[in-house]
């Protein structure tokens, strides 16, 4: 049938279905039904349905219109929850559904899902990314296609990602650099001999930089020129081929040498150097040549091999290791030159006291001489003008001799002044290493691995190494400027046996020695000494004993002696005790037995020998024998052992003498204030409680000091606050007014030590404030110009933890 819509037919009405009238059907009807259902389907509505109760086109028509508003519902109920749930919801990966859907519809619904799916992998991708990057991985990028401000998107953020990565990856590399360059120094630090540390650095650095073969050469000055001759290496042999000695200019290491620069060699050809080990050898692919120089001059040259070329980081830390090398080799050089200056100089001293007992001995026989010519004037008056002759002669030698004892005066007061300023400049560093060191050793916050625990323990153990020598230095000088002070007390034998047993039985055993420690039965239960430089004595000698043995035993044995022998040569007065340490090593030859007690001397003194040491201790020991007053004695077969024999009064000389018998011994001990129960003088330590909570003001102008002496005082609870001189300590005292004790370090700028300590005691208010002296010269006479300052008391440097600790308890107490 014909349909025509005319634009007088009056619109229809939007209903659920169209044309549910009373009014019969006809055709108008039907096309007022249908253009009334295609307004709505156009206004968007899709609940528009027409009645399908005809037959014929109205119905087919009606079927479908019907089916095109379902179709239109469904794609728009898909999409706008498609849409909803990416746009609003935040949900991923939805799909429209329309099964029916065909032709443009369907075309249509698969854009709606690809938009959805491609917008779903794109900000996945970015979320995935993004998580990883959030947890430390920084090696992805996101791949998934992306156009416009997507594709923008991710290429920020892929850049971002990059930078990000390349930003770590530096601030990795630098962090391995520094911490290794801080490693090497501290593995460096207080050595002294040149080999050792080659042979150091060349076990740590060669791995450290993926090498396989290492060499350290070090450039000495011979006849001929100079000379670069290796003294460590790494997977190779120190003598054998190649050659291990070159000239300036002679192979890639004489070449590196005279350049001062350093020479790498990649792609090295078959045969060069060959890197094995048990289960094969093959060839490296590159060396690196790298000349140690300081101000100019050529120290040495390391030469490093490996499979693959080093890193440019790894370059950066070898040129900037070479540097912190120079300088530690540098000082090694220098330290042992001016061993040698102090050999040279100590055998001048004894030249000029040999040319001076020469001149001495040839005064007398002048002045002999001229008593004789006096005598025979009348008859020899021709000879009178050769007399005056020699009579001015010998003037002329003895003003030379004023000179030079005037000479050697000024260079023992300059050696003197030079002691005690090294002795400060090596002491502060020292104090703050071994605080620290044995602070991490004790691992108190148990966070260190025992390796490092181990690391902190050998560090301590070497800068104890390092005060023990500057302390023995000192002590020679202080006894030959005669001002080493003995402070005597009652010492009980046994507590001194036990303190000898329980330090050198360990270290016997792990030897594999005998240690055999034997007393007298009628030793008297305590003599009186100092008990410090009692045991400074001992332990060398047991030292000794222990070094120069390889098998057999050590022994101590204690003897009661006749005092008749030792009385009747003036040095022992008095019940005297024999002290006899005695080792099956290998023994001293009689030409050496009186020149090892000298200073600087060993039985074998050249640089090839078996056993280190200063040779000080003998010397040092044979003069505190001496002020204790006793003596040493030594007797020796080589190959067979040797017996040294320290023979000491039981009471020292200097404050009378008691008498023989130990009965009025014990009485001379009590009238003195000493003896059983009698208490130390400080009363030699209080609990904690002491010191918690008490607050220290410590003047220090050293950042290293003042931070290892702060973490020491924490620990016990204390309050500390610093000053970094003694005129900033006095405006913090002024201010504070809390204060309970003074750490006041000696010497420091501005005002020193000793005028702040002065300035506070000359405030009332301050007249009993506990002030600790605390100094790093240690030379006679610091004690008591920091008692005459006004210090309480007076601790030196490095600080020992316990005995500064019981020094505060003690001044705390007292105030």
């Amino acid at each position: 049938m014909g349909l025509r819509i005319t634009a007088d037919d009056p619109p229809a009405e939007n209903s659920a279905v169209i044309g549910q009238r009373n009014e019969p059907p006809s055709g108008d009807a039907d096309l007022r039904r249908l253009l009334a259902g295609l307004t709505s389907v156009r206004n968007g509505d899709f609940t528009t349905r027409l009645p399908v109760d005809g037959s014929g086109l109205v119905f087919d028509i009606a079927v479908v219109f019907n089916g095109m508003v379902d179709q239109l519902a469904l794609f728009t109920s898909e999409v706008t929850r498609v849409a909803s749930e990416v746009g609003t919801e935040g949900i991923l990966g939805g799909q429209a559904s329309v099964p029916s859907a065909n032709g443009a519809w369907r075309d249509l619904t698969a854009s709606v899902n690809s938009m959805a799916s491609n917008l779903t992998g794109q900000v996945r991708s970015i979320a995935q990314i993004a998580t990883a990057v959030a947890g430390g991985d920084l090696t992805r990028k996101i791949d998934a296609d992306a156009r416009g401000e997507i594709l923008e998107l991710k290429t920020t953020i892929n850049a971002m990602v990059r930078s990000l990565r390349e930003t770590t990856r530096a601030n990795q590399d630098q962090d391995w650099l520094k911490t290794n360059l801080a490693r090497f120094s501290a593995l460096m630090q207080g050595r002294r001999d040149l080999e050792v540390v080659a042979d150091l650095i060349m076990q740590e650095l060669t791995p450290l930089v993926s090498a396989q073969h290492g060499a350290f050469f070090l450039a000495e000055e011979t006849r001929s020129g100079t000379r670069l001759r290796m003294i460590g290496g790494y997977g190779c042999a120190v003598d054998g081929d190649p050659p291990r000695t070159f000239r300036l200019g002679q192979s890639l290491v004489g070449q590196a040498a005279r350049a001062q620069r350093t020479i790498a060699v990649d792609d090295l050809p078959p045969g060069y150097v060959t890197i094995s080990s048990g289960l094969g050898q093959a060839g490296p692919t590159s060396v690196l040549v790298l000349p140690i120089v300081v101000e100019e001059q050529v120290l040495g040259v390391i030469e490093l091999a490996g499979f693959t070329p080093c890193t440019a980081i790894q370059r950066d830390f070898l040129d900037q290791l070479m540097e912190s090398i120079g300088v530690n080799v540098y000082t090694i050089l220098a330290n042992a030159r001016t061993d040698v200056l102090l050999a040279e100089s100590q055998r001048l001293a004894a030249e000029l006291q040999a040319r001076s007992e020469e001149l001495q001995i040839r005064q007398e026989e002048l002045q002999i001489s001229n008593a004789e010519l006096e005598e025979k004037a009348a008859l020899l008056a021709t000879q009178k003008t050769d007399i005056e002759a020699k009579n001015l002669e010998i003037e002329q030698a003895r003003q030379e001799l004023e000179a030079r004892a005037q000479q050697l005066a000024t260079a023992s007061r300059y050696k003197s002044e030079f002691l005690a300023n090294m002795s400060h400049e090596l002491r502060t560093p020292l104090n703050s290493l071994l605080i620290l060191a044995r602070m991490l050793a004790q691992n108190g916050e148990r966070n260190l691995t025992p390796k490092q625990v181990e690391y902190a323990d050998v560090i301590h153990s070497a800068g104890s190494d390092l005060l023990q020598l500057i302390n023995d230095i000192l002590d020679l000088s202080k006894v030959e400027a005669g001002k080493m002070d003995i402070n005597c007390e009652p010492v009980q034998m046994r507590q001194l046996l036990d303190y000898l047993d329980a330090t050198f039985r360990p270290l016997t055993a792990q030897k594999g020695l005998e240690f055999r420690v034997s007393a007298d039965p009628a030793l008297p239960a305590e003599l009186f000494t100092d008990e410090s430089r009692l045991r400074q004595v001992l332990c060398n000698l047991l030292s000794n004993a222990v070094k120069f043995t390889e098998s057999g035993f050590v022994e101590l044995r204690v003897e009661l002696l006749d005092p008749s022998p030792a009385a009747a040569e003036g040095r022992v007065f008095g019940p005297a005790l024999a002290f006899c340490v005695g080792d099956s090593g290998i023994g001293i030859a009689d030409q050496h037995l009186e020149t090892i007690f000298g200073a600087f001397q060993q039985a074998d003194g050249t640089t090839s020998r078996k056993y280190g040491g200063t040779g000080l201790g003998l010397s040092i020991s044979r003069d505190l024998a001496y002020l204790l007053g006793g003596r040493i004695t030594a007797e020796s077969e080589p190959y067979e052992g040797s017996v040294f024999t320290l023979q000491l009064p039981v009471v020292h000389p200097g404050i009378g003498d008691p008498g023989p018998d130990s009965g009025e011994l014990s009485a001379f001990l009590l009238q003195q204030g000493f003896g059983p129960g009698s208490a130390a003088p400080y009363g030699k330590p209080a609990d904690d409680e002491v010191l918690k909570g008490r607050k220290v003001l410590v003047v220090d102008d050293d950042a290293r000091n003042a931070f290892a002496v702060t973490s020491i005082l924490e620990l016990h609870g204390m309050d500390v606050v610093c000053a970094d001189n003694g005129r900033e300590a006095l405006d913090l005292l002024v201010r504070t007014g809390d204060i309970d004790a003074v750490l006041m370090d000696v010497m420091m700028p501005e005002m020193d030590g000793y005028a702040a300590t002065a300035a506070i005691r000359a405030d009332a208010a301050f007249t009993h404030l506990p002030i600790i002296a605390v100094t790093a010269k240690a030379m006679p006479g610091d004690r008591d110009k920091s008692l005459a300052a006004g210090a309480t008391d007076h601790v030196t440097k490095p600080v020992d933890a316990d005995e500064l600790l019981d020094c505060i308890r003690r001044s705390i107490a007292g105030g």
